[in-house]
């Protein structure tokens, strides 16, 4: 994944992280009002101390709506990305706006990654606050005071390796002007942005464009060009054919540079792209990149893949395009309670828009726990129909066994509009029993 490391290493302690702020501080927090679901008995404990009585999701005293992270899962997920990744020769930065969870960081940093991918400086001051010494912002970054705290961080911990986007002439000009006023000792790496065609998203359209920003970037002192990038997700009718299009554009842009000297002189060609619907696509071009005047890092940046989904991330997976890759595993699972049966169409969850990812589609109903006697079975002609602030409207069909003091739970869809919902996430062995607690910054 371009970076050596210790299979044997396992711990969220001994991930590769800076000394200031461990992970492991994280357990010291103490549990109260701030975390929705935890048990009310536990108010002053800390963290660690809760999660060292290895409670029960289900009889622990956890109040609902309560969500839990599958813990087999996600390791699956993180052990099939690190070996996807080394297979096909890539470096590997996973978004982290997807989680914004030191603790997962620092697993993916275990599995292989090279560092984290952002999108805007609070989650880049995030990733620095928990000691990441690489950041990828998938950005062009023109705000004058996030630029003074970068380069008061670059100039602070020479270990500290900074990319960023570039996608405009003015936007160099600001960052030149800023970085210059903070008296800034050292470069801020950047890559050109290429946009994904017209009418997509951020960068520069066209390749004549992409040589005025480098000349651009050539013409301070502040920037240095080490490589080109893009998200080849905004490609307009995206097809297997056209995002392979745009990505050989996006390779055949970086050997152009080469060729024409433009990359800072000794330093690795950063080539990135890879969202979490096209990396098949990534490292099949990717694969084909020819030999240029440096090493590439070939550098991909999918992050949903760490919880993975029950909607559309299910849907757009490249794992179903090539299973013989493997398969990632949904690993959130929202548990709400019945607390309403006024017909025998209709009953209502108190789980809600607060809850529940819903930007996509709507939470799908799973499985019922019997609040009678515990029993777990399919929930077999029930259906969410819809949200409300603080309710779930499900539809029963005949027969279907549904009452109020059940437990349903409920998978997801799209994964970054569920992390951001809860602070502290119990993760959760297959029996139950919770053996961590997720730490969330959003």
């Amino acid at each position: 994944m371009g970076v050596a490391h210790d299979a044997t290493t396992t711990s969220i302690e001994e991930a590769p992280l800076a000394a200031d702020r461990p992970v492991s501080g994280l357990a010291d927090e103490p549990v109260d009002h701030r975390f929705k679901a935890l048990p009310p008995d536990a108010e002053g404990l800390t963290v660690g101390a809760l999660a060292a009585e290895r409670r029960n999701l289900f009889t622990g005293g956890f109040t609902t709506p309560v969500l839990a992270l599958s813990a087999e899962s996600v390791e699956h997920n993180l052990a099939l990305l690190e070996t996807y990744s080394e297979r096909h020769g890539l470096a590997f930065a996973p978004h982290g706006k997807t989680s914004m969870s030191p603790q997962l960081f620092a697993r993916q940093l275990e599995h292989g990654a090279w560092g984290i991918t952002a999108a805007v400086p609070h989650q880049a001051r995030v990733y620095r606050a928990y000691g990441i010494r690489r950041i990828f912002l998938a950005n062009e970054l023109v705000d004058a005071a996030a630029l003074r705290w970068l380069a008061a961080e670059l100039d602070s911990d020479p270990e500290f390796r900074f990319v960023c986007y570039v996608d405009s002439v003015r936007g160099v000009e600001l960052m030149d002007e800023a970085l210059r006023a903070a008296g800034a000792s050292r470069p801020v790496d950047v890559v050109v942005e290429l946009g994904a065609g017209e009418g997509a998203r951020t960068g520069v359209r066209t390749e004549a464009e992409c040589a005025a920003v480098a000349d651009a970037v050539a013409a301070t002192g502040t920037l240095r060009l080490v490589g080109v990038a893009g998200y080849e997700g905004e490609v307009p009718e995206a097809s297997g054919e056209r995002v392979r299009d745009w990505l050989r554009r996006l390779v055949a842009l970086a050997v152009g540079f080469d060729r024409a000297g433009r990359f800072a002189a000794g330093e690795e060609i950063v080539i990135s792209a890879g969202g979490s619907a096209w990396f098949d696509a990534v490292a099949d071009v990717f694969a084909q990149i020819p030999e240029l005047s440096a090493p590439v890092l070939k550098l991909l940046r999918s992050g949903a893949y760490v919880s993975h989904d029950d909607g559309h991330y299910r849907h757009l997976t490249p794992f179903n395009r090539v299973p013989e890759e493997g398969e990632l595993q949904p690993a959130f699972r929202l548990w709400a309670q019945v607390v309403s049966r006024p017909t025998a169409e209709q009953a209502f969850l108190n789980a809600g828009k607060r809850d529940a990812a819903y930007d996509l589609d709507l939470p799908e109903a799973q499985v019922v726990r019997s609040g009678r006697d515990g029993t777990v079975r399919p929930a077999a002609g029930v259906s969410v129909t819809g949200l409300s602030d603080q309710h779930t409207w499900v539809r029963t069909e005949p027969g279907a066994e549904l009452e109020v003091g059940d437990w349903v739970g409920m998978g997801l869809s799209h994964p970054c509009t569920s992390f951001d919902k809860w602070q502290l996430i119990p993760l959760v062995a297959a029996d139950g029993t919770v053996t961590d607690y997720i730490r969330t910054f959003f």
